[in-house]
């Protein structure tokens, strides 16, 4: 029960910092907005409201009275009531008192009015309305063959400083509001800078100097992120300098290699060695490629429609169908996109006879599928297979002209570019090789 209740208020509360921050401002001011609101109109506007209204009620009674009594003069008694008392009224000569009642329970100032009426008269001998007029109020009084119609200016039972309560208390507040989203702002902005960073140093792309602001904690993890940058660039440029060295040194004993293979006089063994050498070469070529900085290609916008369907017309391959989603353009390394999808439709071409290839959009993601009717791989496997070199030994996967690093570079550049791609059986029982990349 406490787990979902949980859940529940997670899901309702916002996710943002700036958000949740100007929750924590809010609703305490909210909050005693509302608390001093109900204090007020219940001690103060409510009650001086009930005692107005008592007192109207209790003039027009007297006036009747009065009325009645006929030591005094109906005339003089009459213009005593409307100089002194502001009581307007005029007897209307109907003996039908039967009006239909607008009920406004909602209506503080009709409450009141009719439990006041209702103390003094007799539930079917009178009659208002609040809603006739707009600055006065309209109440009949049955009085023996007709009635008195009084007309009494609202702010005879209201008390006008409720307007001015609300207006003292609804606009310091807004200030109030106002300020903290200011204050706010400037607190979130730098969090969001270092996210906006962290997030364009994770896709490859490159950042121009970081500089750290806001509070010292904010502060201090900028300056901790821009170290770590420092760190893991100097790290791939070492690796990238190391690389080239190895490239270097490795292909001249091999061609030295080769070169001696033509003196080989046993030919069987001379062509053993030769595969062995061009093997070797393959895989150096290859994981040279794999272990290649994506640094130094920039980020540009481009039609990922356009690049799919070149890619795929250079293959000529009747087998090899597209459902292709028109104008979807992509910010990233267009030629780090190309090389994964070239990598995926070869595996699918190898491996399968028919291979099928969709592109997709929705407002967060692009949606790349690639399905052929191969032999597939193992559900266990799944996760082995976009590791470096690895090779199953049953499957798609075994085979002399593959040194396992195709799915491994797809993997890698899918997610240097904020992605993911996952493996699943397709439909047509091969594998399904399914990528996500971030809009």
């Amino acid at each position: 029960m406490f787990s979902g209740l949980n859940k529940l208020i997670k899901n309702i509360l916002p996710k943002r910092l700036f958000y949740r921050a100007l929750l924590i401002v809010a609703v305490p001011v909210l909050v005693l907005q509302l608390i001093i609101t109900i204090v007020f109109f219940d001690s103060l506007w409510i009650k001086t409201s009930k005692g107005m209204t008592r007192a109207l009620v209790n003039e027009i009674s007297t006036f009747l009275e009065f009325y009645n009594d006929e030591k005094y003069n109906n005339e003089e008694i009459a213009n005593i009531f409307s100089l002194y008392q502001d009581l307007n009224f005029e007897f209307v000569d109907d003996p039908n008192f039967n009006f239909e009642y607008n009920e406004r329970w909602f209506s503080p100032i009709d409450r009141t009015l009719r439990r006041e009426l209702k103390s003094r008269f007799n539930q079917d001998n009178f009659w208002f309305d609040t809603t006739n007029y707009k600055e006065l109020i309209d109440i009949k009084i049955k009085y023996e063959t007709g009635y008195f119609k009084f007309l009494v200016p609202r702010d005879r039972i209201t008390s006008s400083s409720a307007r001015i309560f609300a207006l003292w208390i609804t606009v310091p507040a807004l200030i109030m509001v106002l300020i903290s989203l200011i204050f706010l702002k400037n607190q979130t902005r730098p969090i969001t800078n270092l996210a906006r960073a962290a997030e364009k140093f994770g896709k490859g792309e490159e950042i121009e100097e970081f500089k750290p602001s806001g509070a010292s904690e904010i502060r201090q993890a900028g300056y901790e992120f821009d170290k770590m940058r420092k760190r893991i660039i100097r790290h791939l440029n070492q690796r990238s300098e190391m690389l080239s060295g190895i490239s270097h040194d490795l292909r001249t004993p091999l061609t030295r290699m080769k070169l001696q293979i033509a003196f080989i006089k046993d030919k069987e063994l001379a062509d053993k060695l030769a595969e062995d050498i061009n093997e070797m070469e393959k895989m150096l070529n290859e994981y040279l490629q794999f272990t290649k900085s994506s640094f130094q290609e920039k980020d540009e916008m481009f039609n990922l429609t356009d690049l799919i369907n070149e890619i795929t017309k250079k293959y000529d391959n009747k087998n090899l169908s597209t459902i292709l989603m028109p104008r979807i353009y992509y910010n990233g390394r267009k030629n780090l996109i190309k090389r994964c999808i070239n990598n995926l439709i070869d595996n699918s071409i190898k491996y399968g006879k028919k291979v099928n290839l969709e592109l997709t959009k929705n407002n967060n993601n692009i949606f790349i599928k690639v399905e052929d009717d191969g032999p597939g791989i193992p559900e266990s496997e799944y996760e082995n297979v976009f590791k470096p070199f690895y090779k199953i030994n049953k499957g798609r996967a075994d085979s002399k002209s593959s040194v396992g690093l195709g799915l491994s570079i797809a993997s890698d550049i899918i997610r240097s570019h904020g992605g993911n791609i996952r493996l699943d059986k397709s439909k047509i029982n091969g594998l399904e090789v399914r990528i996500f990349l971030p809009v």
